[in-house]
């Protein structure tokens, strides 16, 4: 049989018997579209979540008080021998490789200025907080470089601080109070939205020192360290552990570099990614069932068709590769149609929600029409085996 008698009756079977081909071709159209959309969303969130982590650079090691458990998780500062210090940060500061240190702890305090006053996020940190975060500078400056243990009583506001106290005005050198104790305002920081939920722009920037005694705390919640670009991370993640075991009397910190947070965090939204792609492909299964049916029917409803093609000489492989060549079509036929309706509901629900994050991978899409094919594939494989193992004489008797 040439090619073209193959695509004209496989095309005229499906032609022929249109509602029940569309309804087969829906089936499947359904499923590709769910695994579109689904991936699309996960693959969204998983850019954004990376995103988010990577706009504070990528040559960052974090380290926290408390050993990890066996479960991967740090104790915290419950579980230290000895809580981080701000000498420990300086000391870090001095090894090979480490461009800024910086010591971190944060609450939450009552600040008021200018006639008025709004309960914030207040972080206590370091002058080189900026660099190693990759923060800007709206006005003004960043906390200078004082006595990391008597530092002078200096703020720097976020930018929306600044706007519900200080409004158009300029807030460089007025007082506030941060939970009581007296600052000048010597900066005010670019806008940088919010991160992971977490509004940055909300806040004011104090020495580390002075947020310890505002906190009552006798350790950091962290340091963080920026190292040079290209610097070989577990030298220096050995530097550091061999230091802090010495000044600790054991290591009892927990050491985490950006690269490692970002192959964690990767993996766990690969697996989303892969989850809500599954759940997509559960309809397609659904469709192939439903393909299976309609083939299953097809056959037994042209029996008679089939003893003519046999009796006029249609080999076996002839008859099997008609009718697995029209599961084929119809499953291809609701891949592409699948494909149209999830790109477009996709594209639709970006630009009417435009806080979601979407991403649509062409991996995934070919990925899903490449499924859809084998599927519809699968599915006529038993009824066109059928179909093809019928005798010419018993097949051309039925009627």
């Amino acid at each position: 049989m040439i090619w073209k008698d193959f695509l004209k009756l496989t095309i005229g079977s499906v032609i022929a018997h249109r509602l029940r081909s569309f309804l087969t071709a829906l089936g499947i159209a359904i499923g590709i579209a769910a695994v579109v959309l689904l991936t699309s969303i996960g693959e969204g969130i998983h850019r954004y979540v990376l995103d988010e982590f990577t706009q504070f650079g990528t040559t960052l090691i974090a380290i926290n008080p408390g050993k990890a458990t066996t479960f991967g998780a740090s104790i915290g500062v419950f579980g230290s021998v000895r809580p981080l210090s701000i000498e420990d940060s300086e000391a870090l500061r001095r090894l090979p490789y480490i461009k800024e240190s910086v010591a971190f702890t944060q609450g939450n305090a009552q600040v008021k200025g200018n006639g008025r006053q709004r309960r914030t996020t207040v972080y206590g940190t370091s002058p080189g907080f900026p660099e190693a975060f990759s923060f800007d500078i709206a006005i003004g400056g960043f906390l200078p470089d004082d006595d990391p243990r008597a530092p002078r009583a200096f703020a720097v506001l976020g930018s929306k601080m600044r706007d519900e106290l200080f409004g158009t005005r300029n807030p460089l050198g007025a007082r506030i109070r941060v939970g009581g104790d007296r600052y000048r305002v010597i900066g005010v920081m670019e806008s940088k939205g919010n991160i992971l939920g977490f509004d940055m722009d909300d806040t004011v920037y104090i020495p580390v020192a002075r947020a310890l005694g505002l906190f009552n705390r006798e350790g950091l919640m962290e340091i963080d360290l920026l190292y040079e670009q290209g610097a070989p991370v577990d030298e220096i993640i050995a530097s550091i552990k061999r230091l802090l075991s010495a000044r600790h009397g054991g290591e009892d910190v927990t050491i985490t570099s950006q690269d490692q947070m970002l192959d964690v965090l990767g993996s766990i939204l690969d697996v989303l990614t892969f989850a809500v792609g599954a759940l997509g492909g559960i309809s397609l299964l659904v469709g192939g069932v439903g393909i299976f049916t309609i083939m299953t029917i097809s056959v037994r409803e042209r029996t008679s068709e089939i003893g003519l093609l046999r009796a006029l000489g249609a080999e076996y492989e002839q008859v099997l590769g008609l009718f697995l060549g029209e599961a084929v079509v119809l499953a291809a036929i609701g891949g592409l149609g699948g494909l149209v309706i999830g790109g477009g509901l996709a594209l639709l629900i970006k630009l009417t929600v435009p806080a979601l994050p979407i991403h649509t991978s062409f991996q995934f899409v070919f990925l899903a029409l490449g499924v859809a094919i084998v599927i519809g594939l699968i599915a006529g494989v038993l009824p066109a085996r059928r179909a093809a193992s019928l005798e010419p004489v018993d097949a051309l008797r039925t009627e």
